[in-house]
C-alpha cells in the first residue's frame, strides 16, 4: 500500500461527519488562536519587565489574533469565539438558541485550555519574574496576563459600564460589517476589518480594565489561574495593582 493510499483512508475514517461535532472543533480551534496570541501577548509585555512587548504590541496582538481566528475556522462555525457575538447572532435570528450554551462552553473551554498553554509556553519567565509567588497585586503580579483587572481608579459599577459599551461597540459595528445590505467590505478582507475595529476600541477604552470584550476570553483564563495556583483573589477586586492586560 502507497504512502498516498494509506493518507487517503485515515483522512477518510478520521473524517468527523456530524455538523455539530465539526463545529463545535472549529470555534475551539479559532478560540484558541485568538485567546493563545492574545495571551501570550500580555505575557511578553509582562514577564519581560516591558523590554520585549509594550502597551502596543499588547494591542496588536490582541487585534491580530482576532483576525487570525476568523480565518481559521470562519467559513466553518461562523468564528464567533465571544459569547456576547453569539448571543447578538441569535436575537437577530441568525444563529439557533439551541446552539448558544454550547458554543458559550466551546469558547470558554478553548480560553482555560490556550491560558494553559501560554502559562506552559511563558512558565520560567512568569516565575522569573513574580520572584517564585503568583499574586493577583504589587509589583510583580502576573495575574493580569491571564484576565483582566480594574484599574486602581475605578469602581466596580465604572468597570461595568466600560464593558458594556465597549462590547456594545464592538458588536454593532461587527453587525454592520457582514449585513450584506450595508456598504460591503471587499470578500475575504472582513477580519482585517474586524482586527482594526478592536485595534481601535483598544486603543480607545483600553485603560479602565484592560477592555476584554469578550466574557470567555476573561472567565476561561480566570478559572485557570484560580487552579493554577494564583487562588481565589483572581475573583475579587484588588486595590494596589498595576491594572488588566487587554485582550
Amino acid at each position: 500500500m502507497s504512502a498516498v493510499s494509506w493518507l487517503a483512508k485515515a483522512r477518510a475514517r478520521l473524517r468527523i461527519r456530524n455538523q455539530l461535532v465539526r463545529e463545535c472543533l472549529a470555534e475551539l480551534l479559532s478560540t484558541f488562536v485568538l485567546m493563545t496570541i492574545t495571551l501570550s501577548s500580555a505575557a511578553q509585555k509582562v514577564a519581560f519587565f516591558e523590554t520585549k512587548g509594550n502597551l502596543l504590541t499588547s494591542y496588536l496582538g490582541g487585534a491580530l489574533a482576532v483576525m487570525a481566528g476568523i480565518y481559521t475556522a470562519g467559513g466553518i462555525s461562523g468564528a464567533h469565539m465571544n459569547p456576547a457575538f453569539s448571543l447578538a447572532m441569535c436575537l437577530i435570528e441568525q444563529f439557533p438558541w439551541w446552539k448558544f450554551p454550547i458554543y458559550v462552553v466551546v469558547q470558554t473551554l478553548a480560553s482555560f485550555i490556550s491560558a494553559g498553554a501560554v502559562y506552559v509556553l511563558y512558565y520560567d519567565a512568569i516565575w522569573h519574574y513574580s520572584n517564585g509567588t503568583l499574586t493577583v497585586s504589587g509589583p510583580t503580579e502576573t495575574a493580569s496576563i491571564f484576565a483582566t483587572y480594574l484599574d486602581d481608579n475605578v469602581s466596580i459599577l465604572n468597570g461595568f459600564l466600560d464593558q458594556v459599551i465597549g462590547t456594545g461597540v464592538l458588536i454593532v459595528v461587527v453587525m454592520g460589517i457582514i449585513d450584506t445590505r450595508n456598504k460591503p467590505v471587499p470578500k475575504g478582507l472582513e477580519p482585517v476589518v474586524v482586527a482594526l475595529l478592536v485595534l481601535s476600541i483598544e486603543c480607545s477604552m483600553g485603560a479602565n480594565c484592560g477592555c476584554p470584550l469578550n466574557p470567555a476570553r476573561d472567565i476561561g483564563p480566570r478559572l485557570f489561574t484560580y487552579v493554577a495556583g494564583w487562588g481565589p483573589e483572581v475573583f475579587r477586586w484588588v486595590e494596589g495593582r498595576s491594572g488588566g492586560e487587554v485582550g
